[in-house]
């Protein structure tokens, strides 16, 4: 494992956990010896990332970390210029949007903005989804040419990430095939039952993400091509801002 491999197993192992653990705990919990989890857990409670909270020497993160990714965030160039595009959807659609990008055979979820409304689709950014199972990985496999994608698709076990998830490559095929003519590409509950999701693909600096309104099934199911034109304003507003 590698060093940095090794200290983001900390933070993980505190994600999974969501409770201060002792240093025996955290190595087991990270899969380290005790004497290289002390080792890291030392440089990190030294650098003000990890404090003591109480007499059994119980370890927890500090905000340190938070606010170091918020301050990145602020200034991401990309989020910056197209974020009032993407909450103006959010708003006109009052349903999550994602915006993500390829990530080898994964989508990378760049930034979430979850809907107004109290049931509604979750997910932090960051999250890693497969290709096959999302609606913006779908859009993604959508710009491939038939030769690069049957080529993908041979090499790739399309495992069942619910009981909805297209696992046969005919289907998937099929699938996209259907979804360029329609003009957008939609999962049904194909990566989080009961979910439904809408994507489209937006190139931005000659690079191609996906732009995607999520939410439940009950409430996207009648109102397909309603988001879709909201998804298709937004990408034309965020595309002319390119221009400017």
């Amino acid at each position: 494992m590698k060093p940095t491999d090794r200290a983001l197993s900390i933070f993980e192992a505190f994600e999974a956990a969501c409770r201060p653990m002792t240093l025996s705990e955290l190595a087991s919990a990270s899969g380290m010896p005790v004497s290289t989890s002390h080792g890291i857990v030392k440089v990190l409670t030294e650098r003000g990332y990890l404090y003591v909270t109480g007499r059994r020497k119980d370890l927890f993160p500090t905000r340190r970390l938070l606010d170091m990714a918020l301050e990145i965030a602020s200034h991401d160039p990309f989020l910056e210029r197209i974020e009032p595009s993407l909450l103006a959807l959010r708003e006109a659609t009052q349903e999550t949007v994602i915006i993500g990008k390829r990530q080898g055979d994964h989508i990378v979820y760049l930034a979430v903005y979850e809907g107004p409304q109290t049931i509604r689709y979750s997910a932090p950014a960051g999250a890693l989804k497969p290709l096959y199972s999302t609606s913006i990985g779908k859009a993604m496999l959508g710009q491939l040419d038939d030769a690069t994608l049957s080529e993908w698709l041979a090499h790739t076990t399309l495992a069942p990430v619910t009981a909805h998830t297209l696992t046969a490559a005919n289907a998937l095929m099929a699938d996209l095939v259907e979804s360029k003519q329609r003009g957008f590409f939609l999962t049904r509950g194909e990566s989080v039952s009961d979910v439904f999701a809408l994507a489209m693909p937006v190139h931005v600096n000659r690079e191609v993400f996906g732009i995607a309104v999520a939410g439940p099934r009950y409430r996207m199911e009648g109102a397909l091509d309603g988001i879709a034109a909201r998804i298709r304003a937004a990408i034309v507003e965020i595309q002319e801002e390119q221009t400017r």
